[in-house]
């Protein structure tokens, strides 16, 4: 594997602690791999993975964080001259809707970089616009609203209780906890006011699929591999239908424990298996994602697939179900999801 010289572009307050560098940036020495009972409460360990393994790899590694300055990803590209830029970025001075602009940046500046393209992160990042464009391809999803802030909206009468009510634009398990879940019109715009409020985005309010809960990893740009359909179980929950990946689900170690949380290759029919990643990989199509992306879906009790939303440029911690699902196909591990995602974005950049 030729080595290459990689920036890694995050967050400014992501850069992991204890990884020495030379002159030109790259990393020259990496501390220890994370110990499993410290990951949950690291916030940086994507941006670890990542830079370990990419320097473990034999890659010249630097990372680069930033939180508003433009000028510092052009300056340091202008002095590194990379071969490639991997994408970490979630957001841009604050705000997660520009993260589409960073990579149009990129686009203008000539840099090849890892994951999707401006168009497909912005169609993704609207989850309204999403479902519009898989309901004109006839792949399903749930009935929704919009409510967006400072404007009154009513309830559609097509839309049957339970409802979950999340962000519009922002990462589906920011302001997502049991209240999410809501029952009468009271609840309903009592989380909506919440959406609004506390977290300051526009919310959209959804039929709530009670069923099985699954992610499908896709990686390529015209050509696709599919990985294995991934589930979340809940092993002590009494009721594992009406379970949803809450923010507590992902993150909170003991309420993980409490609904004994963990998650695994779907067991599933071949057909059945075959089915979900199908669908996910015409959603993939559609909404022209490139690179890597996890689509996310729940399967009711009549096997009805339903497309909850789609995640380009995913959490790729080793440990997250994206890589995850990778090692059950056992041709993959971590490195070569890694060398993957690379070469995907160079040979992007030479389509373009």
């Amino acid at each position: 594997m030729k080595s290459q010289k990689i920036i890694v572009l995050m967050h400014g307050d992501l850069i992991p602690p204890g990884m020495e560098f030379n002159d030109s940036g790259e990393i020259i020495k990496n501390p220890e791999p994370l110990a499993d009972d410290k990951r949950l409460e690291t916030p940086w360990t994507t941006e670890y993975d990542v830079l370990y393994h990419l320097t473990a790899m034999g890659h010249r590694v630097r990372p680069l964080g930033i939180i508003g300055e433009l000028k510092k990803i052009r300056e340091t590209i202008e002095e590194y001259k990379p071969h490639i830029v991997f994408n970490l970025l979630e957001e841009f001075d604050g705000e997660s809707l520009f993260d589409s602009h960073v990579v149009s940046y990129l686009e203008l500046l000539g840099v090849p970089y890892t994951g999707n393209n401006p168009r497909a992160l912005m169609l993704a990042r609207d989850k309204a616009l999403t479902k519009k464009i898989l309901s004109y391809h006839r792949i399903k999803s749930a009935k929704f609203a919009v409510f967006p802030k400072n404007r009154k909206t009513k309830v559609p009468k097509n839309l049957k209780y339970p409802l979950i009510v999340k962000c519009l634009d922002e990462d589906a398990s920011l302001g997502l906890s049991k209240a999410s879940i809501v029952s009468n019109e009271e609840k309903l715009n009592e989380r909506v006011a919440f959406i609004h409020k506390k977290i300051g985005v526009d919310a959209i309010v959804e039929e709530f699929i009670s069923g099985r809960e699954f992610y499908i990893g896709v990686l390529g740009n015209y050509r696709m591999d599919v990985l294995p359909v991934w589930e979340v179980f809940y092993e002590k929950s009494e009721q594992p239908e009406k379970e949803f990946y809450s923010r507590s689900a992902k993150w909170n170690e003991k309420y993980r424990q409490r609904k004994g949380i963990d998650s695994g290759k779907a067991k599933l029919s071949p057909e059945l298996e075959k089915k979900i990643q199908d669908i996910s990989k015409r959603t993939y199509k559609v909404l022209g994602l490139n690179g890597y992306a996890r689509i996310d879906v729940r399967m009711d009790e009549n096997e009805n697939i339903y497309i909850i939303e789609a995640n380009p440029n995913p959490n790729i911690a080793m440990d997250d179900e994206f890589a995850e699902s990778s090692y059950a196909t056992k041709t993959w591990d971590y490195h070569k999801i890694l060398q993957k995602v690379i070469n995907l974005g160079i040979s992007w950049n030479k389509l373009d």
